[in-house]
């Protein structure tokens, strides 16, 4: 299975109707890839919290419509990242939108752990309550977003809804990369599932993003990572390997706590 993880630059200069249409055009580039992965709130910045609410879309909006079809143009899963998505019966949202290779909408996942104590997004957005997966050919992908990387219970959760490899688009900040990277790799080996970690680059609303896109495998090897800039990220990997790394180290038989223990 081929993986590409577009750590695309996201700077105050460039309009979001531009950077949507690059979006695309890099999407497009793909066409022979698996699975393409964009980074989490790149029309608008992860840290420009005074544009969430003028750039907020329906799901049915500008970056569904190019997304949808860059996705049917290349013929290609594609994790379009995260938008701020406006709910006409509800607060704003940081929800994903996942598209088929002919261009349907398979999944929106709404983002449960929102950044920010009390500022920013977790006073700004609302929280999601549905853990989502999505059945490709090769693979059932796991869904989180960025700050949901920090809080484990929820890939145990996805693990045992059949996720073999967990797609986390982020906006994360370069004053905490070495998270970043710690955490892709720890969920990668308690879950023994791939990580399929994507970035941004750039600089949003004065905040550094860390970039370092990463793929981890199941036992926590780093197959490919990116740097800081603006990269496409394109790796190569076994989905078969999540099964046999289960069968040869069954720790996840071996746990006690949590209702929701996974069966092999």
């Amino acid at each position: 299975m081929r993986a590409s993880l577009i750590q695309i630059r996201v700077d105050e200069d460039e309009s979001v109707e531009s950077r949507r249409r690059r979006a695309a055009s890099l999407v497009r580039e793909q066409a022979g890839v698996d699975l393409v992965v964009l980074p989490e709130l790149w029309t608008t910045g992860a840290f420009a919290y005074e544009d969430f609410g003028t750039e907020a879309e329906p799901l049915d909006g500008p970056t569904h419509e190019a997304m949808a079809k860059a996705a049917s143009d290349a013929g290609v899963w594609l994790h379009a990242g995260s938008i701020p998505e406006r709910d006409p019966e509800g607060p704003l949202y940081n929800t994903s939108l996942i598209f088929s290779p002919s261009g349907e909408l398979a999944a929106a996942y709404r983002k449960i752990h929102r950044f920010g104590f009390d500022q920013g997004e977790a006073v700004l957005m609302g929280a999601g309550s549905e853990l989502v997966t999505v059945r490709l050919p090769e693979t059932t992908v796991g869904v989180a977003t960025c700050y949901d990387l920090r809080f484990p219970e929820l890939f145990r959760s996805l693990v045992a809804a059949g996720a073999e490899t967990l797609v986390i688009p982020a906006g994360w900040p370069e004053r905490r990369r070495s998270h970043w990277t710690l955490l892709a790799q720890a969920r990668a080996v308690e879950n023994q599932a791939y990580v399929l970690a994507c970035g941004t680059a750039g600089t949003h609303a004065g905040v550094p993003q860390a970039g370092h896109s990463i793929v981890v495998d199941p036992w926590g090897e780093v197959l490919a990572q990116a740097g800081v800039e603006e990269e496409i990220l394109t790796v190569e990997f076994d989905p078969g390997k999540v099964a046999s790394t289960r069968e040869q180290f069954p720790a996840l038989k071996d746990r006690v706590l949590g209702l929701d223990r996974p069966r092999h």
